[in-house]
């Protein structure tokens, strides 16, 4: 009996097809090629593992195959996301979407030349690190500014400048992870400084820290936000205004690692008091450190503000030369920052701002129109889908254990099969990432702008379907 195999088609003659030359007029023939050679693969194994092909020498199975195999190879890796988690700074969604004046600004950099480095009126060389300097000096009242590619970078370069081969003092209570089993020591280390913990967990005393600068051999004080975790209950740690004294007693600089930069009044936005560059600067630490993709909402970036000379230091580090940044984060860092000069203007324009502002009385009509007219699409499928109440969080590191008072859409798949529908959402075009709660898959509006929700409606339609 002749084995089904040998009546494959090559992949030649597979070329050589009406199909075949209508994939080769859409992509490149090398990658047809490629996609074809899978697609008769793909038969062999399957007729070796006793799948029974009703006609192997076919050629629209084949063609098919590649025809898929060829979009998923043209799909980018990386790809747009609806974000219907309720968490406003989903690290793994990207972070902070940007303005519209961020996204102009960055595409206009992207699309030609610009002056990066290069001085207009003089006509010589010039320093990419004048670029939003200006900008975050008069928006934080430091003496200068510098910007590199993320936060962990501005401290790394913040404790290799002042302090590299000296110990740097921490509390114990601040030896945070950052994400990604990225730690505070191990930060340290890569700045090439020593860590010397003093205090406890939950107690640190300004009595721990000079004591460990009277020991001597310190060359700078650390203050770590908690801005990812709370610790409650008997606790103690001086201020940051105590620890710029202590410091300017020994010479010593105090760096804050503030984490996330918040600009404006959290008041205004609906959250708890967090502390500020423009605090810190005010309070007299030598180096504050800050992210642009978090709280400021901007491009993701690493925000250094201070003193003269210990910016100056750090900018002059050959260090700071692998941690820079390029003209299209610079362009659109500027432009965000550009909006807090009309702090309102701010809250309307940046989408992180806006989205943590939202009313949740807005949010309600929203989801019950979304959950009605979904309702009245699929009702005879058998899902169930209703508007509910519901809570967010800021993410990004960011105000830990705060809810966001919001409102969702859930829907309850007729099979019960939630994570197959989850799974449907994710991979479909747009993909969209959700949650599941209590065997609900749940769409959180406060994330989801109000121009993407036709889509999510008919990307909710399009998974129920199958």
């Amino acid at each position: 009996m002749t084995d089904p195999r040998a009546r494959i088609p090559a992949v030649d003659r597979l070329m050589d097809t009406p199909g075949g030359r209508r994939l080769a007029e859409n992509h490149p023939r090398e990658r047809v090629v490629a996609a074809l050679r899978a697609a008769v693969e793909d038969l062999r194994a399957r007729i070796a593992a006793g799948e029974a092909v009703s006609d192997p020498s076919d050629p629209g199975p084949c063609l098919s195959f590649a025809d898929a195999w060829l979009d998923d190879d043209a799909r980018p890796s990386l790809r747009p996301v609806i974000n219907a988690t309720g968490v406003v700074l989903h690290t793994n969604l990207g972070r902070a979407p940007l303005a519209q004046e961020a996204r102009e600004a960055m595409v206009a950099a992207g699309a030609g030349h610009v002056n990066l480095e290069f001085d207009l009126e003089g006509g010589g060389r010039g320093s990419r690190y004048v670029h939003s300097v200006g900008l975050l000096r008069e928006l934080t009242g430091a003496e200068d500014a510098l910007v590199v590619n993320n936060c962990a970078a501005a401290l790394v370069l913040a404790l290799a400048a002042t302090a590299r081969g000296r110990d740097v003092v921490v509390s114990r209570g601040e030896l945070v992870e950052i994400g990604g089993g990225f730690r505070i020591p191990d930060v340290l280390r890569s700045a090439g400084v020593r860590l010397r913990e003093v205090g406890s967990t939950n107690r640190t005393s300004l009595e721990d820290y000079a004591a460990a600068v009277r020991a001597g051999g310190v060359g700078a004080i650390l203050k770590v936000h908690r801005s990812n975790f709370r610790i409650e209950g008997f606790t103690e740690a001086p201020a940051l205004e105590a620890l710029v004294e202590l410091g300017g007693r020994y010479d010593v600089p105090v760096i804050h690692d503030l984490g996330s930069g918040l600009l404006v009044d959290p008041e205004r936005l609906g959250l708890p008091p967090e502390p500020r560059p423009r605090e810190s600067v005010d309070e007299g630490a030598a180096v504050v450190c800050f992210s642009g993709d978090t709280l400021l909402g901007g491009p993701q970036a690493g925000l250094v503000v201070g003193r003269r000379g210990v910016v100056s230091q750090m900018r002059e580090a050959p260090l700071c030369r692998a941690l820079r940044v390029d003209k299209a984060t610079l362009a659109g860092l500027e432009a965000t920052l550009r909006l807090y000069r009309d702090p309102e203007d701010a809250i309307r324009r940046i989408p992180v701002l806006a989205r943590l502002s939202l009313a949740p009385a807005l949010l309600e009509a929203r989801a019950r129109g979304l959950a009605g007219r979904l309702d009245a699409a699929l009702s005879a499928a058998g899902i169930g889908i209703e508007a509910a109440a519901g809570e967010g969080r800021v993410g990004g590191g960011t105000y830990p254990g705060h809810p966001l008072p919001s409102w969702t859409v859930r829907v309850k798949p007729a099979d019960g099969d939630v994570d197959g529908l989850a799974r449907r959402l994710r991979i479909g075009n747009p993909a969209v990432v959700g949650r599941i709660v209590d065997g609900e898959w749940v769409a959180d509006l406060r994330t989801v702008p109000e121009i993407e929700e036709p889509v999510l409606e008919r990307r909710i339609g399009e998974a129920i379907r199958g």
